[in-house]
């Protein structure tokens, strides 16, 4: 895409072992593609290891850690805790982290994964590191949650839920990330719709919610959902860019020289 304003990849797994073998052709795609840069989330302590190695090799990759929602133990969320706070200077965000009520059904595990999210939450707060959210079948009560502890940097991560369950996050100030899987998610795409471009980010999951099911996204694919945004909303490409570029410095600073 042909900006001055690099494009930054605000949420995709680059720890993952579909990337092992290739990660720097991946990532030399992506540049040329437009990408300055890649928030690298986690969801493990392995991955969180993984990720601050892997940035030491490939500058454009910014390291984010946390545990994913999943993964119910509290021994492991403070190790997580501790993690974040002592390496809290070479972290851009706090992520993946939130809560998934798609694949926990059982209230008092619900109730496990809401506390362990809550400290996150305020692990977030303390440090001032964005939190990158996870909220699958979560919506409603994730922005519920972050408005009660008073988050103030979100970004919620190819958000699942509807436009009305999302406009109280939008008055807080929190982002929604947008992948290239909206070119084919009618979901997604009445979410671009209906929110304003000046909540919005872009992101590609990698390697998962790509232009195609079943096919390993990556990073070089991010100006799909910049084109598919500015399709929706009749903008020029250009100005998509522009304005996800700001909004993306906005939450997280300065990551990529233009």
């Amino acid at each position: 895409m042909p900006s001055p304003h690099l494009l930054v990849d605000t949420h995709a797994h680059l720890c993952s072992a579909e990337f092992a073998h290739d990660l720097a052709d991946v990532l030399c795609r992506a540049q040329h593609a437009g990408v300055g840069a890649v928030i690298a989330v986690g969801e493990t302590l392995e991955d969180a290891d993984r990720t601050l190695a892997l940035a030491k090799s490939h500058p454009m990759i910014r390291p984010a850690a946390g545990l994913y929602p999943t993964l119910l133990d509290p021994d492991q969320a403070a190790a997580m805790v501790d993690f974040i706070r002592r390496h809290r200077e070479k972290l851009s965000a706090i992520g993946e982290v939130g809560l998934d009520y798609w694949a926990v059904k059982a209230e008092a595990d619900r109730g496990l994964q809401r506390e362990i999210f809550k400290n996150f939450i305020r692990l977030s707060r303390e440090l001032g590191l964005p939190l990158n959210v996870h909220s699958r079948s979560a919506g409603r009560h994730v922005v519920a949650m972050l408005l009660e502890e008073g988050a103030t940097r979100v970004q919620l991560h190819a958000f699942d839920g509807k436009a009305s369950v999302a406009l109280p996050a939008v008055e807080a100030g929190y982002f929604f990330s947008i992948p290239p899987s909206v070119v084919r998610s009618r979901q997604k795409q009445k979410l671009v719709k209906q929110l304003p471009l000046s909540s919005l980010l872009v992101e590609t999951d990698s390697p998962v919610l790509g232009p195609e099911p079943g096919v390993r996204n990556e990073p070089a694919n991010l100006p799909l959902a910049i084109r598919a945004i500015a399709e929706i909303k009749s903008l020029p490409e250009q100005s998509v860019a522009e304005a996800v570029s700001e909004n993306t410095a906005r939450l997280y600073g300065t990551l990529v020289s233009t």
